[in-house]
């Protein structure tokens, strides 16, 4: 790009964020029953949202979301990915213990479950589909003051 680009505003936090898993019901009834999060609209076989504070997590069926929708109203593109992603879930030290002994009660194994080198807590699981479901401190990312 040789041309100067018009100024935009910053942006500030993602809206929504996407998962895909093939098989939609398993990976549906964990969200909704384990992780405990409000589904939202649906479309049976395509896809299943989920409330998740002021955005959404998007579940879709890879397959189906790889085809448009059909609905020339909501001209929304074809996308998808295929193979596990990856979601972080912003939880402070004493909810991720108390998230720790609810996957367990669950019988959700925890893949990792440490201390990062700033000091911040992170503890990793995987959903139905195999996406990386991660919990951590929202200090994770903190701005270094310094620099």
């Amino acid at each position: 790009m040789s041309a100067a680009l018009p100024p935009a505003p910053p942006l500030r936090q993602a809206l929504e964020v996407a998962l895909y898993a093939s098989d939609l019901e398993a990976c549906a009834a964990f969200y909704d029953k384990v992780i405990g999060l409000e589904r939202g609209p649906e479309v049976p076989g395509r896809h299943v949202f989920f409330r998740l504070g002021d955005g959404m997590l998007l579940l879709f069926n890879p397959e189906a979301s790889a085809r448009p929708p059909g609905n020339p109203a909501l001209p929304v593109p074809p996308h998808g990915a295929q193979g596990p992603g990856h979601l972080c879930f912003a939880a402070e030290r004493a909810a991720i213990a108390a998230w720790a002994a609810r996957l367990r009660a669950a019988g959700v194994e925890i893949e990792a479950e440490f201390d990062w080198p700033n000091g911040a807590r992170s503890l990793y699981i995987r959903d139905p589909a195999g996406n990386s479901i991660e919990f951590a401190e929202p200090g994770l990312w903190a701005r270094d003051p310094g620099g």
